[in-house]
């Protein structure tokens, strides 16, 4: 993935400016820090790179998403509408939100549909956590129409999609906030790290409060400071927004690369026969850090997978089987195996997750395979990539046939 691709002086040189200070902590020790603050260096880069009027950055994509969901207001026993292909995180954050998933069906964008979400709505239903998957972005004008037509809290999960817009609009600033991932594999990356966006002053007050104890963050004295909210601790750390700084500077960059790259293989594999491509409502907002292909059918798909493995090559997710990003996988999260009572079990979940009905999700899914963009390819590498991408849909097809 991108980010790493790019580590040097330019990280180095954050990092050093940390060092140098001392204090790695992000907030006061005023005298001690020399104006040196890189986590607020970093809010405002990746505010001024997506047009968010406020961004916070906490410990991680996850920690964002959790923030996002509590900050929007989201809470104990509210019904919130979930996609069944996702990092488990966006679950994961819902539930100990207090909240209660549901799962509805995604369509070829491999995000939430406009259909899918209207046919989960109920009258408990309090909200909707979109993802937007692979780097491209959900179809957000049928999504909108929907949102708007029940009053409907939304939030985003962009962590896959820093970077990517709809119409001029960049992913997480759709809704009331959105979460972007900052970890190893990200567009961008701070080894962990997240940022919460948002157009709402209240909302990012509440995200800034909740992801530090319940601190107001008034004052140079964080012994006197004020809490307005119970909270808990998602800080990130100045040494992992140093490397998110510079990482965030390179993202216009990595994403014309991406592009480059992600447009050669498909006018290259748009040819084969067989093969289609996700759909991605708007490609001038692509971030471009996947390539999605779709075969014909679950079977040719999973040919495709073995073709490929015999052949040496990496690199790519097939996703219908992966453990982390698939419903079908997600035993735990099935039958609720947890540490300690989660509000879910309290409440009882609003269906029942062991037979969910989502036929285009295990349709789109069990075709789809991924590969990881890298934006450092040179025009011949990527060229390599598409014959031996070609060769082994071309045999997997005929097999399947």
């Amino acid at each position: 993935m991108p980010g790493m691709e790019f580590f040097g002086a330019d990280e180095r040189a954050e990092i050093n400016d940390v060092l140098e200070t001392g204090i790695l902590f992000r907030y006061n020790h005023e005298a001690q820090r020399n104006n040196i603050y890189k986590a607020r260096e970093l809010e405002a880069e990746v505010a001024k790179l997506v047009g968010a009027s406020y961004a916070h950055a906490v410990s991680s994509g996850s920690a964002a998403a959790l923030c996002a969901m509590v900050a929007a207001g989201i809470g104990a026993g509210d019904e919130v509408i979930v996609p069944p292909f996702t990092y488990v995180a966006t679950i994961e954050a819902v539930l100990l939100a207090g909240a209660l998933p549901v799962f509805a069906d995604i369509d070829d964008t491999l995000c939430l549909s406009a259909d899918g979400i209207r046919k989960a709505i109920t009258p408990r239903t309090k909200g909707i956590c979109l993802v937007h998957m692979c780097g491209q972005m959900a179809d957000m004008n049928a999504i909108m129409a929907v949102v708007n037509e029940y009053n409907l809290v939304l939030v985003e999960d962009a962590g896959q999609a820093m970077g990517a817009s709809y119409k001029g609009v960049y992913t997480g600033l759709w809704g009331r906030a959105g979460a972007y991932s900052f970890d190893f594999f990200k567009i961008a990356t701070a080894g962990e790290g997240g940022v919460m966006v948002t157009n709402d002053e209240q909302v990012y007050k509440l995200a800034d409060n909740y992801s530090d104890h319940g601190h107001d963050h008034i004052g140079t004295n964080r012994g006197m400071e004020q809490h307005p909210i119970v909270g808990f601790n998602y800080r990130i750390s100045e040494l992992h927004a140093a490397v998110g700084l510079a990482q965030t500077r390179r993202v216009p960059m990595i994403i014309e690369q991406n592009n480059a790259r992600k447009k050669q293989l498909m006018e290259r594999l748009g040819k084969v026969a067989g093969l289609s491509f996700a759909r991605i409502p708007d490609p001038d907002g692509d971030s471009a850090t996947f390539l999605n292909l779709l075969l014909p059918t679950e079977a040719a798909a999973r040919q495709t997978v073995s073709e490929l493995q015999a052949a040496g090559v990496g690199g790519f997710n097939y996703w219908f089987t992966n453990m982390y990003h698939f419903i079908n996988q997600w035993d735990h999260i099935k039958t609720m195996q947890t540490a300690s009572a989660l509000p879910i079990e309290k409440f009882g979940p609003p269906q029942d997750y062991q037979n969910l009905d989502l036929p285009t999700a295990q349709n789109v899914i069990g075709r789809l395979i991924s590969f990881g963009i890298r934006a450092s390819w040179t025009s011949e590498e990527a060229d390599t990539l598409a014959s031996q991408i070609e060769a082994a849909v071309t045999k997997a097809t005929l097999i399947d046939a």
